[in-house]
């Protein structure tokens, strides 16, 4: 349901602490996690002005960069990937977009995503988090009418709670459109992917945001202290305890092998078949499964069920854009099972549909919550 907030393209919450601590000892790691609007491949989306502003701005400092950002995916993948992608490499800011690629989401599963990952980056207390929302054709309506659409309301809720600042990049930029200083091909020439001017003006937004949190005069250490335990979470059963089953406890029939995956940066190894026919198992204690696969049009299908139950066979689209592989695509197969230990069994197979050209199956992870 759309909300009536009152729009705004900057709101602050909280002082960037960490941030400005880091740069005054003279190193800073900046994250960037979201969609394809913000994945760093294309050269040219926003997180590049903001990078390069940062970079300009303070010279005394070794800025470094972890753009996490994968296209086609959304906050529930990045539960699983945020250990290893953002904390991990020691981010010190951190900006979360997944306005546009939850969209889609319902209400319930994307609170629940949403809130895990925030609560992993805020958990240890180390960095600094601002949340950033884009545009899709589905806002036009609300944004035309001074309405937030329910994607960024929710996030905004979420913001709120726990003291993050927000920057609506899409409100930005459409109202440069209604100024008459952007031109809207220039903005979306596909109608969502901003290319070189489009991703300039959402940059823009942000880097106005830094200028008035990094440029004042106060020192980092007379900002008031952020709380030292998170609050209460406002949605039930949120993924921030989202985990893995190692490969060694998944058993399998038929020729599987552990590879290095050399073929997606964001996959270390892959368990990896061809065989139709093969089948995997093994035992997991949790509410939430969900399968990371490298995936493309020459991907295979599969059955699959838990505790002995009914099996249930895959029919995943392959979108025209979709290439033989490359795509990191999660797909969580259960999110409300009872508490407790369940039992899961997959087996390999071809797939009807005509846009499955391969048997492929290289799982990059099996995830739990």
């Amino acid at each position: 349901m759309t909300q009536t907030l009152q729009p705004s393209v900057v709101n602050r919450r909280g002082p960037l602490r960490h941030t400005k601590a880091q740069l005054e000892n003279r190193r800073l790691t900046v994250g960037f996690i979201g969609g394809s609007i913000t994945d760093a491949r294309p050269g040219h989306n926003w997180p590049e002005p903001v990078t390069r502003w940062l970079a300009d701005q303070f010279p005394q400092a070794r800025i470094t960069v972890e753009n996490a950002g994968i296209g086609a995916t959304g906050s529930d993948l990045a539960v699983f990937r945020a250990k290893r992608d953002l904390i991990d490499p020691g981010c010190d800011l951190v900006f979360v977009e997944f306005a546009v690629n939850d969209w889609e989401v319902p209400t319930e599963r994307r609170n629940k995503t949403r809130e895990g990952l925030l609560r992993q980056l805020l958990a240890d207390g180390t960095r600094d988090v601002v949340l950033v929302y884009t545009y899709n054709q589905d806002m036009y309506e609300d944004m035309m009418n001074g309405r937030v659409p329910h994607s960024i309301a929710e996030f905004e809720a979420l913001a709120e709670h726990y003291g993050l600042s927000s920057v609506w990049m899409g409100l930005h930029a459409l109202n440069e459109v209604r100024r008459g200083i952007l031109q809207w091909e220039e903005w979306l020439p596909d109608g969502l992917h901003p290319t070189q001017r489009g991703s300039f003006s959402y940059g823009t937004s942000v880097i106005g945001f830094l200028q008035e949190e990094l440029l004042s005069n106060v020192p980092a250490s007379s900002e008031a202290a952020a709380p030292k335990e998170l609050p209460a979470p406002l949605t039930e059963g949120h993924w921030q305890n989202a985990r893995f089953v190692p490969f060694e406890d998944i058993r399998t029939e038929g020729p599987w092998t552990v590879r290095r995956w050399v073929n997606l940066q964001w996959i270390d190894h892959a368990l990896s078949t061809f065989a139709v026919g093969s089948k995997l198992s093994f035992d997991f204690e949790g509410t939430v499964l969900a399968l990371a696969f490298d995936f493309g049009k020459r991907s295979a299908e599969f059955r699959y069920r838990v505790d002995g139950g009914e099996w249930t066979t895959s029919n995943r689209e392959r979108p025209d854009w979709c290439g033989p592989s490359g795509w990191l695509k999660l797909e969580v197969l259960f999110d409300d099972l009872p508490s407790g230990i369940h039992h899961f069994e997959l087996e390999v197979v071809h797939g009807s549909r005509p846009d499955c050209g391969g048997t492929n199956l290289d799982l990059a992870f099996a995830g739990i919550v």
